[in-house]
């Protein structure tokens, strides 16, 4: 008998779904390609949907509607568990679906003044509630469990509580320091990793930690250690292989009143025992860190508006600069080959979606009054949201294709606010990357381009001719590696540094000679048409005078732009048009210089 080949059958990828929380209740819709309600899904019509949550691998989905929590199964759409707390504030699974993590708001009774235990632990295949404890802040309220469960750890009065393989019965180990005020368990497998900060006290810096666990025998069983001075508080990031951390480390008030924002830094904590402080070239507050999902890679949203954005390694090299921008918040692609750049909150919607492989512009939309973004885990598609209390006016969601098309659009009709909308989250791998296109595809509105606004003019300038100014001068992308040319080495960064010196260097002895040439240009012809009396000629005619320092004035610009076009830089057109005139401006000053 013939053998026959049995190819694999490759299953089409899951239809992701969108979680949708208002005033009305919540509901689920079907995500791309199908954008309808989900039916097998019962709309819940509560109207005080104060949360809700998936699972880590979407398999299940749990809310508060303000009379009981339910959680359901996205498989076969079979309620799991129901339980009567309406004041659930905050809900979270476990990452193998073994426990649902639910807290309310701790509140004391009036007779006795005591409390009872807010952050309540239940088994999901029992429906028993496995342990009753006390959370009385909403800062790190949910424990933190290693991806298999085998360890869990929650802060304590400033001690680190560590429990094994769900037994919250018994505390297996501790953490002391002087006052742990905030950690970060690493992502991943075994062996787990925690990141403790414990902030400064009486002159004494602040700090973070790294540890191995349960190798916390003190200051010398830590795997890296990286104090500072400046913090108030801080956020810590793990990347996805758990080999480092960044930190940023901020204060409340900047003491040299540059911002009202207070003052940030950033810092970068491998489990090697490097640290380093990450130079940022812009002075100005830190919107945004986020790292890239393969873990060598991460991207910083920094400086006064408008803000740059730079790509830096695992060296603190910065990589790729993406120029300045209006812009607060960068989001990688769950699959980490698109990077999109935006400006929310307070700046108009602007976002730039890029090929982080090639660094080249995909598309440039804008979604304005935008209060939320988020991708899709197919890595083609992200939602972008107003949702209330931030705006109470326009609410709605949107969602894009990464090429600028709007596939589906919702908007909320007053007196209906939206609250939230999310994602459902799948596990690691379940969408493959695609090729990237950068040719819009067919949607309601195919390309939403940003427009540019024009200034307001008043109404005697209007039929005049327009003539461009800018607050700022706008920086264009540059590769930062350092590109070698003719199969030679990239220089190290002393002889890089010790290059820029010498530009510098060349850069104001040309400037001195400029300065010396215009000099020579009125100084020669004064004293050949007047030699006795120049001084005279000038305190004469002090308008003359006026015009001759003005066009001096103006050439040394042209020669500074000049300089700025032979190094590479992009000109505005404006300042092309001043190197136009050198020739006219000279003659003018040599007229002028005659004519006294």
């Amino acid at each position: 008998l013939l053998k026959r080949k049995v190819f694999p059958v490759k299953m089409a990828p899951p239809i992701p779904l969108l979680a949708v929380r208002g005033s009305e209740g919540i509901y689920l819709l079907n995500g791309p390609p199908c954008l309808t309600e989900n039916e097998r899904f019962t709309r819940d019509t509560g109207k005080s949907c104060k949360v809700f949550a998936f699972s880590k691998d979407g398999t299940l989905i749990a809310w508060c509607n303000g009379e009981k929590v339910k959680v359901v199964s996205v498989v076969d759409w079979k309620l799991v568990l129901s339980l009567d707390l309406p004041k659930t504030a905050c809900v979270e699974f476990s990452p193998k679906n073994t426990i649902l993590a639910l807290w309310q708001p701790y509140t004391t009774s009036k007779d006795t003044g005591q409390g009872e235990p807010n952050l309540s632990l239940w088994d999901i295949k029992s429906g028993e509630c496995v342990k009753s404890l006390f959370q009385k802040k909403m800062q790190c309220w949910c424990p933190s469990w290693t991806e298999d469960e085998s360890i869990c750890t929650r802060n304590v009065n400033n001690e680190m509580h560590f429990f094994e393989n769900n037994d919250f019965g018994t505390i297996v180990n501790k953490l002391h320091l002087q006052k742990i005020t905030d950690f970060a368990l690493s992502p991943g497998p075994l062996p787990c990793k925690l990141a403790v900060y414990v902030p400064g006290n009486k002159g004494a810096p602040s700090f973070v930690r790294l540890y191995e666990y349960p190798k916390f025998g003190g200051p010398q069983s830590a795997l890296a250690n990286k104090s500072f001075f400046k913090a108030d508080k801080v956020t810590m990031l793990w990347n996805k292989k758990a080999t480092a951390v960044l930190v940023i480390a901020s204060t409340e008030v900047d003491k040299s009143g540059a911002s009202y924002y207070g003052e940030q830094t950033l810092h970068y904590i491998a489990t090697n025992g490097e640290s380093a402080v990450v130079q940022l070239p812009k002075n100005g507050p830190i919107y945004d860190v986020i790292w890239s999902p393969n873990s060598l890679e991460f991207c910083v949203v920094f400086g006064f508006m408008p803000a740059k954005a730079t790509i830096f390694n695992l060296k603190c090299d910065p990589v790729f600069d993406f120029g300045t921008g209006p812009r607060n918040a960068a989001y990688y692609s769950p699959q980490g080959h698109i990077l999109v750049l935006a400006g929310f909150g307070n700046l108009r919607g602007q976002m730039e979606v890029w090929d982080v492989k090639k660094y080249n512009l995909i598309s440039k939309p804008q979604a304005s009054d935008s209060t939320y973004f988020s991708w899709c885990p197919d890595g083609e598609h992200i939602v972008t949201a107003t949702c209330s209390p931030r705006l109470r006016v326009g609410n709605g969601y949107k969602i894009w294709h990464y090429t600028g098309s709007i596939l589906h659009t919702c908007s909320i009709s007053p007196p209906a606010e939206l609250w939230e909308v999310c994602w459902q989250t799948f596990c690691e791998g379940a969408f493959p990357e695609r090729t990237i296109t950068y040719q819009p595809i067919a949607g309601d509105n195919p390309s939403v381009e940003a427009k540019p606004t024009q200034a307001y003019r008043p109404p005697a300038l209007r039929d005049k001719p327009v003539t461009s100014s800018k607050l700022h001068e706008e920086e264009p992308p540059q590769n930062m590696k350092p590109q070698a040319a003719g199969g030679e080495k990239p220089l190290s960064k002393t002889a890089l540094k010790n290059q820029k010196k010498r530009e510098a260097k060349k850069a104001a002895k040309q400037e001195v000679k400029i300065d010396g040439l215009l000099e020579t240009v009125s100084t020669p012809v004064e004293k050949e048409v007047l030699p006795s009396f120049s001084s005279a000629a000038s305190s004469k005619d002090p308008e003359t005078e006026k015009k001759v320092k003005n066009l001096k004035k103006k050439l040394k610009a042209i020669e500074q732009l000049k300089e700025q076009q032979a190094s590479g830089k992009q000109l505005e057109k404006n300042q092309i048009e001043k190197i136009q005139k050198e020739a006219a401006l000279l003659q003018e000053l040599e007229d002028l210089e005659l004519g006294d």
